[in-house]
């Protein structure tokens, strides 16, 4: 019977951990996998917006370097993981 009673007490504690996987944790590493292939996926000619949230097109894209044009003839480099968004034009 002592057993019984002390698996019944962990019950609650499993609840909650699983509660918070599929609140918490699931959903960030979702988040965190589109935001690498939409990092991935950047070419020129993409409109994005920065995370300081700079609007601009991206020129050219080097390895881990991203050429955004943010005003007619102003060109500023930035790293992949500034981009925080693509602009998709809606139609």
């Amino acid at each position: 019977m002592n057993q019984n009673g002390a698996l019944i007490q962990l019950v609650p504690f499993i609840a909650v951990a699983v509660i918070f996987y599929f609140l918490l944790i699931r959903p960030q590493q979702k988040q965190m996998k589109e935001t690498k292939k939409m990092l991935e996926a950047l070419k020129a000619g993409d409109k994005v917006i920065t995370r300081g949230g700079m609007i601009g097109v991206i020129t050219s894209v080097k390895d881990e370097e991203v050429e955004v044009e943010i005003a007619k003839g102003v060109k500023s480099v930035f790293t992949r993981s500034a981009i925080g968004a693509v602009v998709t034009p809606t139609k």
